[in-house]
């Protein structure tokens, strides 16, 4: 079977291609200096030269913040790169799937998201993701598309990484508390997409996140102390719970976004593994 994937260095891209299957699977990967996924033509021509059985779209335009004032770029990659790789999808006959995110919400609710929530994103990101979910859908109805949510690897940068080197430099850390979701391990994204690659009849929507809730305060305090624990932290530093309208941001953030992943566990029979185990497995790959 071959496999193509689009957004090799990214993080998902990347546990995406280290965890691939030893059998039965070759993996064709592109970062966006090698296919620009906003040109038809280019995307028409490597799938046509490819040919691909599947199709894991993790290329992004992820800058939450700068999407604000970067609107074009973002819908350029986001909406009209996604419907090109739809289309070229259903021109030689690949199965696509797509990975979106939990910033389609708007956070009002108070309990788990599911698949058939109405999205109402509050920034351009969140909008210019929906967009490319209602395009692949339109034209590959039967593509599998899989929301996700604060995700971070050992590879690129993110929310951890982050964290370890903040509080390496600084006295005291302020983090906020009033956001609630779910981190998400790159790694553990990675192997249910290989699992629904290994099952043909898998289609539509999903959510995929680590199991558990957690506040970016919350999420800081165990890396600090998983980090202590593993020797990547020498001392601990005072951290701070804040509100979120102490730190403002260009882009409004869903203040909840925890998804529902009742159907992607029974539909693969993976299960999803609690945050902080994730978050200890992925400090335990960087000592």
């Amino acid at each position: 079977m071959k496999v193509l994937i689009t957004g090799k260095n990214g993080q998902l891209g990347w546990e995406l291609c280290h965890r691939a299957p030893k059998a039965g699977v070759e993996v064709f990967a592109f970062g966006s200096s090698e296919l620009d996924i906003t040109q038809s033509g280019d995307v028409a021509q490597v799938f046509s030269c490819v040919k691909p059985d599947v199709v894991i779209n993790c290329a992004a335009y992820t800058a939450v913040d700068k999407a604000e004032s970067d609107q074009e770029n973002a819908y350029l990659v986001n909406e009209t790169g996604a419907v090109n790789i739809g289309n070229a999808c259903k021109d030689i006959g690949a199965r696509l799937l797509h990975v979106s995110t939990d910033f389609v919400f708007d956070g009002t609710k108070h309990c788990p998201y599911t698949i058939t929530d109405t999205p109402n994103p509050l920034g351009v990101y969140g909008a210019s993701k929906l967009a490319g979910e209602l395009g692949i859908q339109n034209v590959l109805p039967e593509a599998v598309i899989v929301r996700t949510a604060w995700v971070y690897s050992t590879h690129g940068n993110n929310f951890v990484k982050t964290m370890l080197r903040l509080m390496q430099e600084k006295p005291q850390l302020g983090i906020v508390s009033d956001q609630i979701g779910t981190p998400t391990y790159a790694a553990g994204l990675a192997q249910w997409l290989w699992a629904v690659v290994g099952q043909g009849d898998i289609k539509g929507m999903y959510h995929w996140t680590d199991a558990g809730v957690a506040s970016w305060y919350d999420f800081a305090v165990a890396i600090q102390e998983l980090a202590l624990e593993k020797g990547l932290l020498k001392q601990a530093i005072p951290i701070l719970p804040i509100y979120a309208q102490q730190y403002p941001t260009p882009a409004k953030r869903p203040a909840f976004s925890v998804i529902d992943k009742t159907s992607a566990e029974n539909d693969t029979g993976l299960h999803t593994v609690h945050w902080r185990k994730q978050l200890a497995s992925m400090l335990e790959q960087l000592k």
